[in-house]
Protein backbone atom coordinates (compact mmCIF):
# COMPACT_ATOMS: atom_id res chain seq x y z
CA UNK A 1 0.00 0.00 0.00
CA UNK A 2 1.99 3.02 -1.20
CA UNK A 3 -0.94 5.73 -0.89
CA UNK A 4 -3.85 6.96 2.22
CA UNK A 5 -6.29 4.87 0.20
CA UNK A 6 -7.89 2.08 1.88
CA UNK A 7 -6.36 -1.20 1.20
CA UNK A 8 -8.92 -3.97 -0.42
CA UNK A 9 -10.22 -5.94 2.89
CA UNK A 10 -10.09 -9.09 2.74
CA UNK A 11 -12.80 -12.17 3.31
CA UNK A 12 -14.86 -12.52 6.18
CA UNK A 13 -13.30 -15.31 7.25
CA UNK A 14 -10.13 -13.62 7.50
CA UNK A 15 -11.66 -10.44 8.83
CA UNK A 16 -13.26 -12.73 11.85
CA UNK A 17 -9.75 -14.43 12.12
CA UNK A 18 -8.43 -10.80 13.14
CA UNK A 19 -11.01 -9.60 15.23
CA UNK A 20 -11.86 -12.39 17.35
CA UNK A 21 -7.51 -12.62 17.65
CA UNK A 22 -7.34 -9.39 18.61
CA UNK A 23 -10.13 -9.47 20.97
CA UNK A 24 -8.59 -13.28 22.67
CA UNK A 25 -5.12 -10.79 23.20
CA UNK A 26 -6.68 -7.76 24.63
CA UNK A 27 -8.93 -9.67 26.94
CA UNK A 28 -6.36 -11.66 28.12
CA UNK A 29 -4.00 -9.13 29.09
CA UNK A 30 -6.29 -6.71 30.23
CA UNK A 31 -5.54 -3.99 27.27
CA UNK A 32 -2.12 -3.50 27.41
CA UNK A 33 -0.43 -1.40 24.88
CA UNK A 34 -0.98 -1.53 21.11
CA UNK A 35 2.82 -2.05 20.65
CA UNK A 36 2.96 -5.15 23.13
CA UNK A 37 -0.60 -6.30 22.06
CA UNK A 38 0.37 -6.37 17.94
CA UNK A 39 3.54 -8.14 19.40
CA UNK A 40 1.61 -10.88 21.28
CA UNK A 41 -0.56 -11.31 18.34
CA UNK A 42 2.18 -11.84 15.44
CA UNK A 43 3.76 -14.26 17.59
CA UNK A 44 0.77 -16.30 18.68
CA UNK A 45 1.04 -20.04 17.49
CA UNK A 46 -2.74 -20.22 16.48
CA UNK A 47 -2.60 -17.02 14.30
CA UNK A 48 0.66 -18.75 12.55
CA UNK A 49 -1.41 -21.07 11.07
CA UNK A 50 -3.71 -18.84 9.00
CA UNK A 51 -1.29 -17.01 6.78
CA UNK A 52 -3.50 -14.17 4.95
CA UNK A 53 -4.41 -12.85 9.00
CA UNK A 54 -0.66 -13.44 10.02
CA UNK A 55 1.05 -11.36 6.93
CA UNK A 56 -1.54 -8.42 7.86
CA UNK A 57 -0.54 -8.48 11.61
CA UNK A 58 2.88 -8.10 10.49
CA UNK A 59 2.19 -6.45 7.66
CA UNK A 60 0.88 -3.41 10.18
CA UNK A 61 3.43 -3.90 12.54
CA UNK A 62 5.36 -2.42 9.98
CA UNK A 63 3.66 0.37 8.83
CA UNK A 64 3.01 1.47 12.40
CA UNK A 65 7.02 1.01 13.41
CA UNK A 66 7.56 2.80 10.22
CA UNK A 67 4.86 5.48 11.30
CA UNK A 68 6.90 6.37 14.60
CA UNK A 69 10.23 6.62 12.95
CA UNK A 70 8.16 9.74 11.08
CA UNK A 71 8.22 7.59 7.93
CA UNK A 72 5.09 6.65 7.42
CA UNK A 73 1.57 8.35 7.18
CA UNK A 74 -1.35 7.74 9.43
CA UNK A 75 -3.93 7.17 7.47
CA UNK A 76 -2.06 4.62 6.02
CA UNK A 77 -2.67 2.60 9.51
CA UNK A 78 -6.23 3.83 10.09
CA UNK A 79 -7.10 2.39 6.42
CA UNK A 80 -5.06 -0.35 6.77
CA UNK A 81 -7.33 -3.88 6.74
CA UNK A 82 -6.13 -4.16 10.44
CA UNK A 83 -6.88 -0.43 11.00
CA UNK A 84 -10.23 -1.40 10.19
CA UNK A 85 -10.38 -4.33 12.65
CA UNK A 86 -9.11 -1.92 15.34
CA UNK A 87 -11.64 0.16 14.63
CA UNK A 88 -14.33 -2.43 14.81
CA UNK A 89 -13.15 -3.55 18.02
CA UNK A 90 -13.83 -0.23 19.44
CA UNK A 91 -16.95 0.36 17.72
CA UNK A 92 -18.19 -3.25 19.15
CA UNK A 93 -16.98 -2.79 22.86
CA UNK A 94 -20.39 -3.22 25.17
CA UNK A 95 -19.58 0.02 27.04
CA UNK A 96 -21.08 3.44 25.39
CA UNK A 97 -18.77 6.45 24.75
CA UNK A 98 -19.26 9.87 25.90
CA UNK A 99 -18.44 12.82 23.35
CA UNK A 100 -18.07 15.46 25.70
CA UNK A 101 -17.38 17.81 23.86
CA UNK A 102 -18.94 18.51 20.14
CA UNK A 103 -20.65 21.84 18.67
CA UNK A 104 -24.13 21.76 17.06
CA UNK A 105 -23.06 24.06 13.91
CA UNK A 106 -20.07 21.65 12.47
CA UNK A 107 -21.56 17.96 13.33
CA UNK A 108 -24.41 18.32 11.22
CA UNK A 109 -23.76 16.52 8.31
CA UNK A 110 -24.74 17.80 4.49
CA UNK A 111 -27.39 15.20 3.84
CA UNK A 112 -28.92 16.96 7.07
CA UNK A 113 -28.20 20.62 5.78
CA UNK A 114 -28.81 20.81 2.40
CA UNK A 115 -32.68 20.30 1.85
CA UNK A 116 -33.04 23.16 4.82
CA UNK A 117 -30.47 25.48 2.85
CA UNK A 118 -32.77 25.25 -0.74
CA UNK A 119 -35.56 27.16 0.55
CA UNK A 120 -33.53 29.62 1.97
CA UNK A 121 -31.64 30.19 -1.94
CA UNK A 122 -34.93 30.21 -3.34
CA UNK A 123 -36.60 32.20 -1.52
CA UNK A 124 -37.51 36.10 -1.45
CA UNK A 125 -34.64 36.72 0.76
CA UNK A 126 -32.15 34.79 -1.38
CA UNK A 127 -29.91 37.26 -2.71
CA UNK A 128 -28.98 38.19 0.94
CA UNK A 129 -27.99 34.57 1.22
CA UNK A 130 -25.81 34.87 -1.79
CA UNK A 131 -24.10 37.82 -0.49
CA UNK A 132 -23.16 36.13 2.69
CA UNK A 133 -22.41 32.69 1.22
CA UNK A 134 -20.29 34.80 -1.27
CA UNK A 135 -18.65 36.53 1.32
CA UNK A 136 -17.38 33.88 3.39
CA UNK A 137 -16.70 31.13 1.01
CA UNK A 138 -16.22 33.15 -2.26
CA UNK A 139 -17.53 33.69 -5.23
CA UNK A 140 -17.37 30.61 -6.71
CA UNK A 141 -19.32 28.67 -3.77
CA UNK A 142 -22.77 29.29 -6.04
CA UNK A 143 -24.00 27.32 -7.29
CA UNK A 144 -25.56 25.12 -4.47
CA UNK A 145 -27.10 21.94 -5.60
CA UNK A 146 -26.20 19.05 -3.95
CA UNK A 147 -25.38 17.54 -0.29
CA UNK A 148 -21.67 17.71 -1.85
CA UNK A 149 -21.56 21.09 -2.49
CA UNK A 150 -22.42 21.60 1.10
CA UNK A 151 -19.62 19.27 2.14
CA UNK A 152 -17.09 21.18 0.09
CA UNK A 153 -17.97 23.94 1.49
CA UNK A 154 -17.86 23.33 5.29
CA UNK A 155 -15.48 20.57 5.63
CA UNK A 156 -12.01 22.56 6.39
CA UNK A 157 -9.00 22.05 3.90
CA UNK A 158 -5.89 20.88 5.21
CA UNK A 159 -3.72 23.92 6.19
CA UNK A 160 -6.94 26.25 6.89
CA UNK A 161 -6.56 27.87 10.68
CA UNK A 162 -8.36 28.24 13.66
CA UNK A 163 -10.04 31.75 12.19
CA UNK A 164 -10.81 29.86 8.69
CA UNK A 165 -12.56 27.33 10.82
CA UNK A 166 -15.24 29.66 12.83
CA UNK A 167 -15.88 31.29 8.85
CA UNK A 168 -17.19 27.73 7.74
CA UNK A 169 -19.32 26.96 10.27
CA UNK A 170 -21.50 30.13 8.78
CA UNK A 171 -23.64 27.55 6.32
CA UNK A 172 -24.89 25.83 9.16
CA UNK A 173 -26.15 28.63 11.20
CA UNK A 174 -28.42 30.11 8.46
CA UNK A 175 -30.17 27.04 8.53
CA UNK A 176 -30.87 26.91 12.62
CA UNK A 177 -33.17 29.13 12.96
CA UNK A 178 -36.44 27.78 14.75
CA UNK A 179 -37.23 25.34 17.16
CA UNK A 180 -38.57 22.66 14.83
CA UNK A 181 -34.89 22.62 13.12
CA UNK A 182 -33.03 22.27 16.65
CA UNK A 183 -35.19 19.84 17.16
CA UNK A 184 -34.29 17.95 13.88
CA UNK A 185 -30.91 18.53 14.51
CA UNK A 186 -29.89 17.24 17.86
CA UNK A 187 -31.85 13.90 16.74
CA UNK A 188 -29.84 13.51 13.57
CA UNK A 189 -26.97 14.36 15.95
CA UNK A 190 -27.93 11.37 18.22
CA UNK A 191 -29.00 8.96 15.94
CA UNK A 192 -25.26 9.35 13.56
CA UNK A 193 -23.15 9.50 16.55
CA UNK A 194 -25.18 6.16 18.16
CA UNK A 195 -25.39 3.83 15.42
CA UNK A 196 -21.62 4.89 13.74
CA UNK A 197 -19.66 4.91 16.45
CA UNK A 198 -21.46 4.03 19.72
CA UNK A 199 -21.51 7.30 21.44
CA UNK A 200 -24.18 7.07 24.12
CA UNK A 201 -23.68 10.52 26.00
CA UNK A 202 -23.37 13.58 24.37
CA UNK A 203 -22.13 16.92 25.66
CA UNK A 204 -23.44 19.43 22.78
CA UNK A 205 -22.56 23.20 22.65
CA UNK A 206 -24.55 25.64 21.47
CA UNK A 207 -24.46 29.55 20.82
CA UNK A 208 -27.01 30.94 23.36
CA UNK A 209 -27.61 34.03 21.86
CA UNK A 210 -26.69 35.20 17.98
CA UNK A 211 -27.54 38.85 18.55
CA UNK A 212 -23.71 40.53 17.78
CA UNK A 213 -22.94 43.32 15.25
CA UNK A 214 -19.57 41.07 14.45
CA UNK A 215 -19.82 40.69 10.56
CA UNK A 216 -19.27 37.10 10.62
CA UNK A 217 -22.24 36.53 12.96
CA UNK A 218 -24.94 38.37 10.96
CA UNK A 219 -27.00 36.29 9.72
CA UNK A 220 -30.55 37.50 7.64
CA UNK A 221 -33.74 35.99 9.64
CA UNK A 222 -33.29 35.01 12.96
CA UNK A 223 -36.59 36.69 14.44
CA UNK A 224 -36.93 32.89 15.45
CA UNK A 225 -33.93 31.97 16.12
CA UNK A 226 -34.03 32.83 20.11
CA UNK A 227 -31.95 31.15 23.32
CA UNK A 228 -35.44 29.77 24.30
CA UNK A 229 -36.39 28.05 20.97
CA UNK A 230 -32.84 26.60 20.64
CA UNK A 231 -33.05 24.98 23.95
CA UNK A 232 -36.30 23.77 24.00
CA UNK A 233 -36.04 22.67 20.21
CA UNK A 234 -32.32 20.60 21.73
CA UNK A 235 -33.65 19.19 24.44
CA UNK A 236 -36.93 17.58 23.05
CA UNK A 237 -34.81 16.55 19.68
CA UNK A 238 -32.70 14.66 22.43
CA UNK A 239 -35.36 13.23 24.43
CA UNK A 240 -36.96 11.95 21.14
CA UNK A 241 -33.79 9.78 20.60
CA UNK A 242 -34.07 8.71 23.94
CA UNK A 243 -37.17 7.39 23.93
CA UNK A 244 -35.76 4.77 21.46
CA UNK A 245 -32.91 4.36 23.50
CA UNK A 246 -33.28 4.97 26.90
CA UNK A 247 -30.16 4.56 28.33
CA UNK A 248 -28.82 7.45 25.98
CA UNK A 249 -27.61 10.32 27.88
CA UNK A 250 -26.71 14.14 26.96
CA UNK A 251 -25.91 17.38 28.64
CA UNK A 252 -26.80 20.77 27.15
CA UNK A 253 -24.35 23.25 27.57
CA UNK A 254 -25.06 26.86 26.41
CA UNK A 255 -21.82 28.96 24.79
CA UNK A 256 -21.14 32.27 25.30
CA UNK A 257 -19.09 34.00 22.92
CA UNK A 258 -15.98 35.44 24.64
CA UNK A 259 -14.61 38.26 21.88
CA UNK A 260 -14.86 41.26 23.10
CA UNK A 261 -16.85 42.71 20.09
CA UNK A 262 -19.69 39.75 20.04
CA UNK A 263 -22.25 41.74 21.89
CA UNK A 264 -25.96 43.07 21.72
CA UNK A 265 -24.47 47.09 21.01
CA UNK A 266 -27.74 48.07 20.01
CA UNK A 267 -29.41 46.85 23.19
CA UNK A 268 -26.62 47.17 25.63
CA UNK A 269 -23.61 49.82 26.35
CA UNK A 270 -21.09 46.89 27.28
CA UNK A 271 -20.49 43.20 26.82
CA UNK A 272 -20.63 42.63 30.69
CA UNK A 273 -23.93 44.12 30.52
CA UNK A 274 -25.10 41.85 27.32
CA UNK A 275 -23.60 38.40 29.20
CA UNK A 276 -26.01 39.58 32.53
CA UNK A 277 -28.89 39.52 30.69
CA UNK A 278 -27.98 36.30 28.77
CA UNK A 279 -27.44 34.95 32.26
CA UNK A 280 -30.61 35.69 33.54
CA UNK A 281 -32.15 34.50 30.46
CA UNK A 282 -31.04 31.19 31.25
CA UNK A 283 -31.96 31.12 34.42
CA UNK A 284 -35.29 32.25 33.94
CA UNK A 285 -35.75 29.40 31.18
CA UNK A 286 -34.76 27.03 33.74
CA UNK A 287 -37.38 28.14 36.49
CA UNK A 288 -39.80 28.51 33.21
CA UNK A 289 -39.44 24.77 31.97
CA UNK A 290 -37.84 22.97 35.33
CA UNK A 291 -37.25 19.59 33.65
CA UNK A 292 -34.46 21.33 31.50
CA UNK A 293 -32.42 21.68 34.98
CA UNK A 294 -30.76 18.21 34.99
CA UNK A 295 -29.09 18.40 31.52
CA UNK A 296 -28.48 22.50 31.55
CA UNK A 297 -25.80 22.39 34.04
CA UNK A 298 -22.55 23.69 32.71
CA UNK A 299 -21.96 26.77 30.54
CA UNK A 300 -18.98 27.43 27.91
CA UNK A 301 -17.14 30.27 26.49
CA UNK A 302 -15.96 29.68 22.95
CA UNK A 303 -14.32 31.68 19.81
CA UNK A 304 -11.06 32.59 18.97
CA UNK A 305 -8.71 33.44 22.31
CA UNK A 306 -5.71 34.49 20.57
CA UNK A 307 -6.73 37.86 21.38
CA UNK A 308 -8.19 36.92 25.08
CA UNK A 309 -5.48 36.15 27.70
CA UNK A 310 -4.94 39.47 29.71
CA UNK A 311 -6.95 39.94 33.07
CA UNK A 312 -8.84 42.53 31.48
CA UNK A 313 -10.74 40.36 29.06
CA UNK A 314 -11.40 37.51 31.21
CA UNK A 315 -13.58 40.51 33.68
CA UNK A 316 -16.68 41.43 31.68
CA UNK A 317 -17.56 38.18 32.12
CA UNK A 318 -16.67 37.57 35.15
CA UNK A 319 -19.44 39.07 37.23
CA UNK A 320 -22.11 36.56 34.89
CA UNK A 321 -19.98 33.68 36.04
CA UNK A 322 -19.94 34.06 39.72
CA UNK A 323 -23.95 34.05 39.12
CA UNK A 324 -23.94 31.23 36.93
CA UNK A 325 -21.89 29.17 39.71
CA UNK A 326 -23.87 30.52 43.04
CA UNK A 327 -26.73 28.69 40.97
CA UNK A 328 -25.02 25.63 40.50
CA UNK A 329 -23.54 25.81 37.09
CA UNK A 330 -20.07 24.26 35.87
CA UNK A 331 -18.13 26.56 33.98
CA UNK A 332 -16.12 25.20 31.06
CA UNK A 333 -14.12 27.12 28.49
CA UNK A 334 -11.90 26.90 25.59
CA UNK A 335 -8.62 28.47 26.49
CA UNK A 336 -4.82 27.36 25.25
CA UNK A 337 -6.07 26.48 21.92
CA UNK A 338 -4.19 29.07 19.86
CA UNK A 339 -1.76 32.13 20.65
CA UNK A 340 0.46 34.64 20.04
CA UNK A 341 2.95 33.08 22.32
CA UNK A 342 3.19 30.01 23.90
CA UNK A 343 3.45 32.20 27.15
CA UNK A 344 0.44 33.89 26.55
CA UNK A 345 -1.73 31.15 25.48
CA UNK A 346 -0.34 29.29 29.41
CA UNK A 347 -1.66 33.22 30.51
CA UNK A 348 -4.91 32.74 29.21
CA UNK A 349 -5.57 29.36 31.19
CA UNK A 350 -4.02 31.00 34.06
CA UNK A 351 -6.27 33.61 34.03
CA UNK A 352 -9.56 31.19 33.42
CA UNK A 353 -9.09 29.45 36.57
CA UNK A 354 -8.03 32.71 38.82
CA UNK A 355 -11.01 34.75 37.47
CA UNK A 356 -13.78 32.49 36.11
CA UNK A 357 -12.83 29.60 38.42
CA UNK A 358 -13.48 27.05 35.50
CA UNK A 359 -14.30 23.74 36.31
CA UNK A 360 -12.97 22.27 32.64
CA UNK A 361 -10.66 23.48 30.15
CA UNK A 362 -11.54 22.27 26.63
CA UNK A 363 -8.47 22.02 23.66
CA UNK A 364 -6.00 23.43 27.07
CA UNK A 365 -2.94 22.75 23.78
CA UNK A 366 -0.61 25.35 25.25
CA UNK A 367 -0.37 23.27 28.91
CA UNK A 368 0.50 20.08 26.70
CA UNK A 369 3.40 21.82 24.31
CA UNK A 370 6.84 21.00 25.10
CA UNK A 371 8.42 24.72 25.53
CA UNK A 372 12.14 23.68 24.91
CA UNK A 373 11.18 21.48 21.83
CA UNK A 374 8.37 24.43 20.53
CA UNK A 375 10.91 27.27 21.11
CA UNK A 376 13.94 25.54 19.47
CA UNK A 377 12.21 24.74 16.09
CA UNK A 378 11.08 28.67 16.14
CA UNK A 379 14.85 29.39 16.81
CA UNK A 380 16.33 26.92 13.74
CA UNK A 381 12.98 28.22 11.43
CA UNK A 382 14.27 31.40 12.04
CA UNK A 383 18.24 30.48 11.77
CA UNK A 384 16.80 29.83 8.62
CA UNK A 385 15.75 32.54 7.23
CA UNK A 386 18.44 34.49 8.51
CA UNK A 387 20.84 32.11 6.95
CA UNK A 388 18.66 33.10 3.29
CA UNK A 389 18.54 36.67 4.05
CA UNK A 390 15.01 36.92 4.79
CA UNK A 391 14.04 39.18 7.43
CA UNK A 392 12.29 38.62 10.27
CA UNK A 393 8.65 39.19 9.97
CA UNK A 394 7.29 40.23 13.38
CA UNK A 395 3.62 39.06 12.60
CA UNK A 396 4.73 35.84 11.55
CA UNK A 397 4.08 32.79 14.40
CA UNK A 398 8.03 32.75 14.78
CA UNK A 399 8.21 36.18 14.58
CA UNK A 400 5.88 36.76 17.65
CA UNK A 401 8.03 34.63 20.15
CA UNK A 402 10.90 36.58 18.84
CA UNK A 403 10.06 39.69 19.83
CA UNK A 404 8.35 38.37 23.06
CA UNK A 405 11.85 37.45 24.07
CA UNK A 406 14.20 39.04 26.37
CA UNK A 407 17.02 40.59 24.66
CA UNK A 408 18.41 42.28 27.28
CA UNK A 409 22.33 43.22 26.12
CA UNK A 410 21.79 41.06 22.68
CA UNK A 411 19.05 44.22 21.31
CA UNK A 412 21.87 43.74 18.40
CA UNK A 413 21.08 40.36 17.36
CA UNK A 414 17.34 41.18 17.44
CA UNK A 415 17.99 44.11 15.24
CA UNK A 416 20.09 41.74 12.81
CA UNK A 417 16.86 39.88 12.71
CA UNK A 418 14.78 41.99 11.68
CA UNK A 419 16.79 43.42 9.37
CA UNK A 420 17.95 40.11 7.53
CA UNK A 421 21.57 40.60 7.92
CA UNK A 422 23.46 37.88 8.53
CA UNK A 423 24.55 36.58 12.26
CA UNK A 424 28.06 35.50 13.24
CA UNK A 425 28.57 32.11 14.96
CA UNK A 426 29.08 34.61 18.17
CA UNK A 427 25.49 35.84 17.67
CA UNK A 428 23.75 32.56 16.88
CA UNK A 429 25.19 30.80 20.58
CA UNK A 430 23.63 34.41 21.90
CA UNK A 431 20.55 33.92 20.19
CA UNK A 432 20.14 30.05 21.30
CA UNK A 433 20.99 31.23 24.91
CA UNK A 434 18.13 33.72 25.02
CA UNK A 435 15.55 31.20 23.33
CA UNK A 436 16.71 28.91 26.08
CA UNK A 437 16.23 30.83 29.20
CA UNK A 438 12.62 31.97 27.60
CA UNK A 439 11.67 28.13 27.47
CA UNK A 440 12.78 27.55 30.99
CA UNK A 441 10.58 30.30 32.09
CA UNK A 442 7.74 29.22 29.82
CA UNK A 443 7.86 26.03 31.12
CA UNK A 444 8.22 26.52 34.51
CA UNK A 445 5.11 28.67 34.15
CA UNK A 446 3.60 25.69 32.45
CA UNK A 447 3.94 23.15 35.08
CA UNK A 448 2.92 25.68 37.41
CA UNK A 449 -0.58 25.94 35.91
CA UNK A 450 -0.50 22.29 34.88
CA UNK A 451 0.06 21.46 38.61
CA UNK A 452 -2.35 23.77 39.82
CA UNK A 453 -5.02 22.28 37.44
CA UNK A 454 -4.38 18.72 38.59
CA UNK A 455 -4.91 19.91 42.40
CA UNK A 456 -7.84 21.78 41.71
CA UNK A 457 -9.28 18.86 39.91
CA UNK A 458 -9.90 21.07 36.74
CA UNK A 459 -10.18 18.16 33.82
CA UNK A 460 -9.16 18.86 30.44
CA UNK A 461 -11.04 17.75 26.99
CA UNK A 462 -8.64 16.71 24.23
CA UNK A 463 -9.63 16.82 20.96
CA UNK A 464 -7.32 15.56 18.69
CA UNK A 465 -8.23 16.36 14.97
CA UNK A 466 -8.78 19.45 16.12
CA UNK A 467 -5.78 20.17 18.12
CA UNK A 468 -3.56 19.33 15.10
CA UNK A 469 -5.94 21.16 12.21
CA UNK A 470 -6.52 24.31 13.87
CA UNK A 471 -3.64 25.11 16.39
CA UNK A 472 -0.60 25.22 13.43
CA UNK A 473 1.82 24.10 16.58
CA UNK A 474 1.14 20.31 16.68
CA UNK A 475 1.89 19.23 13.11
CA UNK A 476 2.02 15.44 13.78
CA UNK A 477 -0.47 13.68 15.91
CA UNK A 478 2.59 11.90 18.07
CA UNK A 479 3.41 15.21 19.26
CA UNK A 480 -0.37 15.19 20.95
CA UNK A 481 0.16 15.91 24.29
CA UNK A 482 -2.71 13.22 25.87
CA UNK A 483 -0.25 10.47 26.90
CA UNK A 484 1.69 12.92 29.18
CA UNK A 485 -1.24 14.26 30.22
CA UNK A 486 -2.48 10.69 31.43
CA UNK A 487 0.71 10.21 33.31
CA UNK A 488 0.50 13.32 34.69
CA UNK A 489 -2.65 12.14 36.74
CA UNK A 490 -5.04 14.94 33.92
CA UNK A 491 -8.61 14.12 34.60
CA UNK A 492 -9.02 13.84 30.46
CA UNK A 493 -12.11 13.36 28.23
CA UNK A 494 -12.24 13.15 24.15
CA UNK A 495 -14.29 15.18 22.20
CA UNK A 496 -14.72 15.49 17.81
CA UNK A 497 -15.35 19.47 18.37
CA UNK A 498 -16.75 19.78 15.10
CA UNK A 499 -16.58 16.54 13.64
CA UNK A 500 -18.40 16.96 10.00
CA UNK A 501 -16.37 20.50 9.66
CA UNK A 502 -12.98 18.76 10.58
CA UNK A 503 -14.04 15.13 8.51
CA UNK A 504 -13.71 13.09 11.42
CA UNK A 505 -15.48 10.82 14.12
CA UNK A 506 -15.10 9.66 17.07
CA UNK A 507 -13.61 6.46 17.20
CA UNK A 508 -11.53 8.01 14.43
CA UNK A 509 -10.40 10.03 17.36
CA UNK A 510 -9.57 7.28 19.60
CA UNK A 511 -8.06 4.91 16.55
CA UNK A 512 -5.62 8.79 16.11
CA UNK A 513 -4.84 8.37 20.07
CA UNK A 514 -4.33 4.72 20.12
CA UNK A 515 -2.11 5.11 17.46
CA UNK A 516 -0.36 7.88 18.37
CA UNK A 517 1.15 6.13 21.48
CA UNK A 518 1.23 2.76 20.27
CA UNK A 519 3.80 1.80 23.32
CA UNK A 520 3.06 4.16 26.62
CA UNK A 521 -0.84 4.03 26.16
CA UNK A 522 -2.81 1.01 27.27
CA UNK A 523 -5.95 0.07 25.12
CA UNK A 524 -7.50 -0.48 29.02
CA UNK A 525 -6.73 3.08 30.08
CA UNK A 526 -7.95 4.86 26.73
CA UNK A 527 -11.46 2.77 26.97
CA UNK A 528 -11.88 4.31 30.59
CA UNK A 529 -11.29 8.08 29.65
CA UNK A 530 -13.82 7.50 26.34
CA UNK A 531 -16.52 5.60 28.72
CA UNK A 532 -15.76 7.51 31.39
CA UNK A 533 -15.69 4.19 33.35
CA UNK A 534 -13.35 4.19 36.14
CA UNK A 535 -13.67 0.95 37.39
CA UNK A 536 -10.99 -1.38 36.06
CA UNK A 537 -12.05 -4.66 37.15
CA UNK A 538 -15.73 -4.00 35.75
CA UNK A 539 -13.88 -3.08 32.35
CA UNK A 540 -11.85 -6.12 32.21
CA UNK A 541 -14.78 -8.26 32.82
CA UNK A 542 -16.58 -6.34 30.07
CA UNK A 543 -13.53 -7.12 27.99
CA UNK A 544 -13.81 -10.64 28.50
CA UNK A 545 -17.93 -10.51 27.77
CA UNK A 546 -17.17 -9.46 24.31
CA UNK A 547 -15.11 -12.37 23.74
CA UNK A 548 -17.83 -14.21 24.41
CA UNK A 549 -21.08 -12.28 23.02
CA UNK A 550 -19.64 -11.05 19.97
CA UNK A 551 -17.97 -14.24 18.49
CA UNK A 552 -21.13 -14.77 16.04
CA UNK A 553 -21.73 -11.38 15.45
CA UNK A 554 -18.84 -10.05 13.62
CA UNK A 555 -19.04 -13.48 11.27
Amino acid sequence: MTDKETQKLPNAETQYDLFDHLVRIVSSTNGISLQETLELATNSASIKKKKEAFDLLADFRQHLSQFQQYSEDIEVLINHPVGHILREFLRKFPLPYRDEHTHLTGSLTPEFIYPRLMPLLEGPQKNLYEIGLKEVYGGQCLPISSPEDVRELIQIKEGDRLQRYLETLYLTKLILRDRQTHRQAAYHMAKKMYENCHVGNIRLKFTFSRVSKMKAESIPGLENATPENAILGLYEGFEDFKKEHPSFGFVLSPSFKKEEGFYDSDSFATKEEDFMNQVDTLLSLLDKYPELQTCVTDIDTVGNDTEMYRKAHFFPMQRGMRKLQQYGFHVRSHHGETWHTLNHGIQAVDNAMNIWHIDSLEHGLSLGINPNFYLHTVFENVREQNMEGIKLDPASPEGKEIVAMEWGKYGDIFKKLLAGELLTDADVTHFASVKFATAIEVEHYQHDVLNRMIDQEIGLTSLPSSNRKLSGTITDFRNHPFSWWEKKGVTQAIGTDNYVTLNTDYLREMMILLLSDPKGLKITKLLMVATGENRRPYLSKTLWDMRKQLKKEFA
